[in-house]
C-alpha cells in the first residue's frame, strides 16, 4: 500500500461522529487496510472517541484526517477547543474514557494546539509490527 490521504470536516451534530466512523472504515477499506488484524475497528473505535470529546468539549466543527504511509496509520481531528484532553483512569464512570483508550490502544499519540483550536491524533501500526513504520538511519 502506497501514501493515503483523507480530510474531511463535520458539523456539531451528533450524527457526525457516526458519519467520521464511516468514513474512517471506507477509507481503509479502499487502501486495503481493513482487513489488517483489528486495525479497521480499532481505527473506527478511536476516531469515535476524539470526535465524540470534539462535540462535547468544543462544541465546533471538526476536521477529521487520515494519512497511511510507511506502515503508520496517523488518524487527526482538529476542533475550535483550545482544552488539552486528559487521560482519566477508567473507573467505574460510564464517561470519561476516551482518551484512556486512545492512551491503551494506540502506538502513540499526542495533541498540539494550533490556530484558534487544537489536534489530536493518534497513529496505529498496519503492517503487523512493532518497528515497521520506524525509518532506518
Amino acid at each position: 500500500m502506497g501514501a493515503g490521504h483523507l480530510s474531511v470536516e463535520y458539523d456539531p451534530r451528533p450524527s457526525a461522529v457516526r458519519e467520521a466512523r464511516a468514513a474512517v472504515r471506507r477509507q481503509l477499506e479502499g487502501w486495503g487496510l481493513a482487513d489488517l488484524d483489528d486495525l479497521a475497528d480499532v481505527a473506527e473505535l478511536l476516531v469515535s472517541e476524539l470526535a465524540t470529546n470534539a462535540l462535547l468539549h468544543a462544541a465546533s466543527r471538526f476536521r477529521l484526517t487520515l494519512f497511511a504511509a510507511h506502515g503508520i496509520l496517523r488518524c487527526e481531528v482538529q476542533d475550535g477547543g483550545r482544552r488539552v484532553p486528559a487521560v482519566l483512569d477508567a473507573g467505574a464512570s460510564e464517561s470519561g474514557r476516551g482518551m484512556f483508550l486512545v492512551d491503551a490502544l494506540a502506538r502513540r499519540w499526542g495533541c498540539h494546539q494550533d490556530g484558534s483550536g487544537k489536534t489530536v491524533w493518534f497513529e496505529l501500526t498496519t503492517c503487523g509490527s512493532d518497528d515497521c513504520g520506524r525509518r532506518q538511519p
